[in-house]
């Protein structure tokens, strides 16, 4: 069963958090509710409320929004639905018409998003989706909250004899207006309205000539307000007929009432179901506002909240635009109490309560602002002793409170309690105080609890360096400036630096030596000892961080080279491809000229087609069989590595011709070609035989095929002998 004291929730500050939670609520009761959330006592129902906040904040990152869930509140329409023979107005049914519809449309798309929102689905199984009141009330009522002409039979016939009496109304009155006025009984202005009726301005001289009922008159007594005899007599009728109206339209809202009285649970379900979503709205936004996460819940007793951030303090520097700095702690059962240590102002105070805080929201249902591998686990109970408790109500100092408070949880603390102490021991005198302190914390370590303290106190920092389940703690600072740096070094104590803060605030250094011969040599060497430690962390850290940034980016680097080595050996594997697909070709090419040779000499066409035929036989035979889809691929593929060879030969012969021109010209003897010698081109590989020579053009005999050349672009390779 899980218990969190009230104190707990004051001195935490979880109020707060609840005040800018129902910010984020669009209706009043969704604020009224948040403002009444308390941790929970049941672990299943708090993870399945972690599930339903954190099913919403997954809406924040999809394509599939969540419908509005606004509504106009109907507690006082169900509290006259409780109370025979009352009857609901058009607008009241509008308003239970509306929050119908819009908790029909939630169902509806959760049932439709099940995969997205599972325990939102879940959530929302208990609402009955129905049309049956929707379509009762629109029967009934208008869109201008009127009860329908054709609601009833009777309510259609009495508002068409009101129209026609209406008309007639008007007919009267307008004849009686030009007749009198015709005789000039009237004033100038005619007519005018008196309790809602039309009356005859009459003269006051003329007013017993004219039949009908005074309805009033002037100021001045100039002017008669007088009714028309004709025109009376159908307002008379006209009331009648008004009340009957009345009264039908009030028999037809009790009769809608009683009907809704069949499904007062379910109207109560659905304000109370938008009620739940708004609240749990209000928490998926709140989260978002601060990046917040679900961890993992661990069913072992562990914290490790990584980049961890106090919510009232984030969103506060937010505001401001100034920098917040996150703290990662870790208790499990190696290292289940933390004593952090260190001088005032470096943040200490601040890491404890982003701990508890963060633990207390998570216990009531709310995701918490830390790193995604964060993990937390569910404690019975939360003791915290935090700020300045002198009780002025009890008359006690803030020693006797404290000593009131550590009763108090020597009463409570056991293995599934997580206990919450700042300056612990102070308010005493140093030593007496501080030895009463170890001695409670020796208590709480022996019943297994977890916790964290914050102390100046040395026999506290001793005590958490014997026990293997303690571990010392201190927030660092500069060891240049002696600014806080706002971070938990875990495994180490830390030092006051009480001297050195003097120091670098002025006090001059022999009041500063006066005052480190009045206390104990060991001591000052033993603060002495921290600092110094303190310090080399710091470097330590300094340097792990220019070691990690240099790892980075050799592994950059590294990355870099593996991708480029890829790319090359794709297009080495290409142009290995591109050289056996042209050795294939070269080698066709030459058993098609033996052939053809061969043909040549015997002009037997029978061996040549199944010499022919046999060749395409053996090639075909090495071919895969492909689609026409893989054939494109493949053509395609050849295609590419074919230009980029081609690119790549232009450049090289580019930088031929670079380094040709660059080059020292040598004149070279020109010597005569004669019929029968070998020779090549000046920038060609291939050899061939001179067959004829005439107008300085030589035919040049390559094997396979003939071709003219000028002579100034041959060179001898072998003279004919």
């Amino acid at each position: 069963m899980i218990n969190i004291h009230e104190k707990t929730i004051k001195d935490l500050e979880f109020l707060t958090v609840l005040e800018q939670t129902s910010a984020h609520c669009t209706t009043t009761l969704g604020k009224e509710k948040t403002l009444t959330i308390l941790p929970f006592s049941d672990k299943e129902k708090l993870l399945y409320e972690l599930q339903l906040t954190n099913d919403y904040v997954s809406s924040y990152y999809n394509d599939n929004r969540i419908p509005n869930h606004g509504f106009d509140e109907i507690t006082k329409e169900l509290k006259l639905l409780k109370i025979e023979n009352t009857f609901l107005e058009p607008l009241s049914f509008k308003k239970i018409i509306a929050i119908s519809i819009t908790s029909n449309e939630i169902v509806k798309f959760l049932n439709k998003f099940e995969e997205y929102y599972p325990t939102l689905k879940q959530f929302s199984q208990k609402i009955e989706v129905t049309k049956v009141i929707i379509e009762r009330i629109d029967a009934v009522i208008n869109r201008f909250d009127e009860v329908k002409d054709d609601a009833s039979t009777l309510l259609y016939q009495l508002r068409k004899d009101i129209n026609k009496l209406k008309g007639k109304i008007n007919s009267s009155f307008s004849s009686a207006l030009n007749t009198y006025h015709n005789l000039d009984y009237l004033d100038d202005i005619r007519e005018s309205v008196v309790d809602n009726r039309r009356v005859l301005a009459v003269k006051a001289m003329y007013r017993r000539k004219v039949k009908g009922a005074i309805m009033g008159g002037s100021k001045t007594g100039s002017i008669v307000y007088i009714e028309p005899e004709t025109t009376l007599n159908h307002s008379r009728e006209l009331n009648n007929l008004e009340y009957e109206e009345h009264e039908e339209e009030v028999r037809i809202l009790k009769e809608l009432t009683n009907f809704l009285r069949d499904f007062y649970p379910l109207i109560t379900n659905y304000q109370t179901f938008l009620t739940e979503i708004d609240v749990i709205s209000a928490k998926a936004k709140y989260a978002k506002s601060m990046n917040a996460i679900l961890p993992e819940i661990s069913e072992n007793r562990e914290i490790y909240l990584r980049d961890a951030y106090h919510p009232i303090l984030y969103l506060n520097n937010l505001e401001k635009k100034e920098h917040t700095f996150p703290q990662t702690i870790s208790l499990n059962q190696e290292s289940r109490i933390i004593v952090i240590s260190g001088p005032n102002a470096g943040g200490k105070s601040i890491t404890l309560k982003t701990v508890g805080l963060l633990q207390l929201m998570l216990q009531s249902g709310f995701l918490i602002p830390v790193h995604e591998r964060s993990k937390a686990s569910v404690f019975d109970r939360i003791l915290s002793d935090i700020g300045d408790n002198q009780s002025i109500e009890n008359h006690l100092s803030t020693y006797s409170y404290r000593l009131k408070q550590m009763n108090y949880f020597l009463k409570k603390c056991n293995a599934n309690t997580l206990f919450l102490i700042d300056e612990f021991g102070t308010g005493s005198d140093p030593e007496l105080g501080g030895a009463l302190a170890e001695t409670f914390l020796e208590e709480f370590y022996s019943r297994n609890a977890f916790g964290i303290i914050t102390t100046h106190y040395a026999n506290l920092k001793m005590l958490a360096n014997e026990k293997d389940e303690m571990i010392n703690a201190n927030m660092m600072f500069d060891e240049k400036t002696l600014e806080p740096m706002y971070k938990l070094a875990l495994g180490q104590a830390g030092s006051s630096f009480t001297f050195e803060v003097a120091q670098k605030n002025g006090i001059p250094f022999s009041l500063i030596n006066r005052s480190k011969k009045k206390i104990e040599r060991s001591k000052i060497r033993f603060d002495a000892t921290i600092a110094k430690l303190q310090k080399e962390r710091v470097k330590l850290e300094k340097t792990e961080q220019s070691l990690k940034v240099n790892e980075r980016k050799k592994q950059t680097e590294a990355d870099k080279l593996e991708v480029i080595n890829n790319k090359i050996q794709k297009k080495l594997e290409s142009y290995q491809e591109l050289y056996d697909s042209n050795q294939r070709l070269i080698y066709l090419g030459q058993k098609v000229n033996d052939i053809s040779e061969k043909f040549f000499t015997d002009r037997k066409k029978k061996d040549l087609m199944a010499e022919l035929f046999k060749l395409v036989q053996i090639e075909n035979s090495k071919r895969k069989k492909q689609t026409a889809k893989q054939r494109k691929v493949e053509k395609t593929k050849k295609t590419q590595v074919i230009k980029e060879a081609e690119i790549k030969v232009e450049v090289i012969r580019e930088k031929k011709k670079e380094a040709k021109k660059k080059a020292p010209i040598v004149e070279v003897p020109k010597v005569e070609l004669k019929v029968n010698d070998r020779v090549r081109m000046h920038d060609g590989r291939a050899v061939g035989t001179i067959d004829k020579i005439e107008k300085k053009k030589a035919i040049v005999n390559y094997g396979i095929f003939t071709s003219s050349v000028n002579l100034e672009l041959l060179e001898l390779v072998e003279r004919v002998k």
